[in-house]
């Protein structure tokens, strides 16, 4: 290709690209700085409460045959105001229930309630929720007199004494564009408060989590980068939308290697007080300034988009054990003089045939941070102790939750214990498991097969919490490092958010001197056309 030719191209193609580059670069300068403008929450943990086996007056089993349940896929047990009930997720639907440990009563709504609990948690500490009294009275002592512990409950929590109203509260089964896919956690509730910022928690129930947080401002800017960067007002064309992206930041990347070609193709010329020879020095010197950057933008986010035709279907992935009612005998004080140690959560999980109660003692250190502004990306939980007691014979599993991943991942994947080549617990979003994965504490199960397959499974709820491999990994690291300038790691947060905001800035005022210079070029090609 003759050197005219090259310019031509490199011309032209530059004032094709000038307005999506815009649009990125723009979108891309906020990004850091969405981050900083977040809903301050109080704390994005529910502390963990030891559970207390003396209020535990109806067995698992008895609660189980008293609201007709033959089967289900789980338990736990939660805490609501100042009474517990089995969290129980149902067989045939997402839907949990919760029974009262006390006397086996159906808390009606009680998904709801203990998600609007938990929104109030996270947003304001704990605030005081409408007193009630804790019920002493065995049951066997005087059934007529006992206070209804569902009654109360619901009374609490729908009539909080202190901190913002609850406006609206909706199941989602679904993203939508308020709560969209980067966010991986579902079922979710959303709690709207009924505040001057608008704020609206997200919470899951299944596993007590704090899932997302946006207030009017948080929503302006997320609407403002999903249509500047990701384009999402072409969604009606699929993956036609990425089509497109494609086509112009391939474009892009053509048009900065064209340009660089030039820079070292050709010499600038030095005429004094001539305005478009000043404006093209300019362009010039600007461009091959920032053209590294500019490759690394591009290049990286033409990597990024192909990826996206492969569709994310970790949500496919989790356990799909199920119980018979009459196949479980809890004691719970049978486990906890087994244990010795105070319980925080009890549940049931299924490896290959055996049945285990999966028992997660109380942590003596916070699990992760907790105050009120920090990031959840940098989260970094004490690592667990989870003890895996056989349903039938009361035995303790070595290595139990480890044990578990390996199940899970192997089932999964479809390998076989012999293909694992190491295992590792991961407690902090760091590497190729980074924040964009939401689970923690998860385990790393790597596998010899298939582009060095890596499972991260999250033991606690039995999903698959992402899929690695030499392929994903690549494209991962391409992105992380040459689009988010993770390579600025080293010196912290600050250091990197304020690279990407310099060199996205450069390649805004690069494209507006381009656009001065066509301008001026066309100008002065329309005065000769006339003279």
């Amino acid at each position: 290709m003759k050197l005219k030719q090259v310019y031509k191209f490199h011309r032209k193609a530059s004032i094709i690209i000038a307005i999506p580059v815009l649009l990125w670069a723009l979108s891309g300068f906020m990004h850091p700085i969405m981050s900083t403008i977040r809903p301050q929450v109080a704390t994005q943990f529910n502390g963990s409460n030891a559970i207390d086996g003396k209020a535990i007056k109806t067995s698992l089993a008895q609660a189980l045959i008293l609201n007709n349940i033959s089967s289900f896929k789980n338990l736990r047990f939660v805490k609501i105001e100042e009474y517990w009930f089995y969290q129980i997720q149902l067989v045939e639907s997402e839907n949990l229930i919760y029974l009262s440990v006390l006397n086996g009563k159906k808390l009606i709504d009680g998904d709801q309630l203990y998600a609007q609990y938990l929104a109030r948690i996270f947003l304001e500490g704990g605030a005081k929720m409408g007193k009630s009294q804790p019920l002493n009275t065995p049951v066997s002592e005087n059934a007529e007199a006992i206070i209804d512990c569902c009654e109360v409950t619901t009374t609490a929590v729908l009539n909080s004494k202190s901190g913002a109203k609850i406006k609206s509260i909706s199941p989602l089964k679904n993203f939508d564009d308020e709560y969209r896919s980067i966010n991986k956690l579902l079922p979710v509730y959303k709690i709207a408060f009924d505040r001057k910022d608008s704020i609206k928690i997200f919470v899951e129930t299944s596993q007590d989590r704090f899932a997302f947080a946006v207030d009017h401002k948080r929503a302006l800017f997320s609407k403002f980068f999903t249509l500047l960067h990701n384009w999402e007002w072409l969604n009606f064309l699929g993956n036609g939308r990425l089509l497109i992206e494609l086509f112009f930041v391939g474009l892009a990347f053509l048009a900065s290697c064209f340009g660089i070609y030039l820079f070292f193709s050709t010499q600038s010329k030095r005429v004094k007080e001539n305005d478009l020879v000043r404006t093209r020095r300019n362009h010039r010197y600007s461009a091959i300034t920032i053209a590294l950057f500019t490759l690394m933008f591009s290049f990286s986010g033409f990597y990024h988009a192909l990826g996206k035709f492969e569709k994310d279907t970790r949500d496919q992935f989790y356990s799909k054990a199920t119980f018979q009612t009459n196949d479980i005998n809890l004691n719970f004080d049978s486990i906890q003089n087994l244990i010795q140690k105070p319980i925080a959560n009890l549940s049931l999980v299924k490896i290959k045939e055996d049945i285990y109660y999966q028992i997660t003692l109380k942590s003596q250190k916070p699990f992760g941070k907790t105050k009120p502004n920090d990031l959840m990306k940098e989260m970094n939980v004490p690592r667990p102790v989870i003890e895996y007691v056989n349903a039938k014979d009361f035995s303790i599993l070595e290595d139990g939750d480890k044990s578990y991943a390996h199940y899970l991942s192997n089932t999964f994947s479809g390998q076989s214990e012999e293909s694992i080549v190491s295992d590792t617990l991961i407690t902090k979003f760091a590497g190729e498991y980074g924040f964009v994965n939401k689970r923690l504490p998860v385990w790393r199960v790597s596998y010899s097969t298939n582009e060095h397959d890596t499972y991260y499974v999250e033991t606690s709820s039995g999903k698959l919490a992402a899929r690695i491999n030499d392929v994903t990994l690549r494209e991962a690291t391409s992105f992380n490092f040459l689009h988010k300038h993770h390579f600025m790691d080293f010196a912290g947060k600050e250091v990197r958010d304020f690279s990407t905001m310099f060199w996205a800035m450069a390649q805004i005022i690069l494209v507006v001197i381009g656009l001065i210079l066509v301008y001026k070029t066309n100008k002065i090609r329309n005065q000769n056309a006339k003279k």
